[in-house]
């Protein structure tokens, strides 16, 4: 019979993050007394020590540390059980992965986001920032229950079901101290300046599929970058051009501290997408919450 038990994990893992077994007995509501017994009776059956005394935290040994670090491992993989039973039965997901597109208008997706929680406060979130077709491999993989944003088109064949929630308006901009802002608004001398200008591009997230890119990619200088605030920022310190979105430079434009350029805006339909075999409760309310 294996000595090693849930609860015998359990109590080590709360002693090591708790320091002391007063109060890890204190966390799981149980008598220290109850807690000794155990890691002595486990100490016993293995004949090792897990636990040494240091001022006043007891701290693991080095086979302790073998033990609770290969054992959480146990203990995830059963709480993750404890959680597939629960949806089987319920049909409710404990918890929903989210890719989020990096040029979502967050404000407004945290604000439907708030409103879920409130409504279903038990079910945890995970989210996850992703660029172009990263969100749509991520859904494929499985890495992610749903994906928010994500741009079109809609991958094909792949067992996915998407709503259209947007229309993503990408527009040219560039710092208003920079040279090339002086020609903004005319084309020819425009198109003529731009050749020697950096392109401050986002990586497209995917590492499996074909990457993409999309709006002021193509030129001579480019800068990468991973998220839509560091392109942002980038642009605000004048090191080139490229597209954001208007809900995040509205405020910018408006001051006059970033300048449109006269070029062909990107814009397209955003999606919330998800697999046709998930049909979470959870899942099936928030896609519901993201089209009103």
């Amino acid at each position: 019979m294996n000595p090693i038990t849930l609860e015998a994990l359990e109590i080590i893992d709360a002693i090591e993050r708790r320091g002391s077994f007063a109060k890890a007995a204190e966390e799981l509501n149980k008598v220290t007394s109850a807690l000794s017994y155990t890691v002595q009776k486990l100490e016993e059956q293995l004949d090792v020590t897990l636990f040494q005394r240091q001022g006043r935290r007891s701290v693991l040994t080095p086979a302790g540390r073998v033990v609770l670090d290969e054992g959480r491992k146990i203990l995830d993989a059963s709480r993750i059980l404890v959680d597939k039973t629960r949806e089987v039965a319920t049909g409710w997901e404990p918890k929903l992965r989210i890719a989020l597109e990096s040029n979502l208008d967050y404000k407004q997706f945290f604000s439907v986001l708030e409103q879920f929680l409130m409504q279903y406060p038990n079910i945890e979130i995970d989210i996850i920032e992703c660029v172009l077709n990263g969100g749509w491999e991520a859904l494929e993989f499985d890495r992610v229950d749903c994906v928010i944003g994500a741009p079109g088109p809609v991958p094909q064949q792949k067992g996915f079901r998407s709503v259209v929630i947007g229309q993503g308006d990408m527009v040219p901009v560039v710092a208003s101290t920079h040279p090339v802002a002086s020609c903004a608004s005319k084309p020819e001398k425009l198109s003529s300046a731009l050749a020697e200008v950096r392109r401050i591009v986002l990586h497209d997230t995917s590492t499996v599929n074909v990457v993409r890119s999309a709006g002021l990619s193509d030129g001579k200088k480019v800068l990468y970058l991973q998220t839509i605030d560091q392109k942002m920022h980038a642009i605000l310190a004048g090191l080139g051009v490229g597209h954001l979105p208007r809900t995040r430079v509205q405020s910018y434009l408006k001051s006059g501290v970033l300048t449109e350029l006269n070029l062909e805006r990107v814009t397209n339909k955003t999606y919330m997408a998800w697999k046709l075999v998930n049909k979470g409760k959870a899942l099936r309310a928030l896609s519901k919450a993201m089209q009103l």
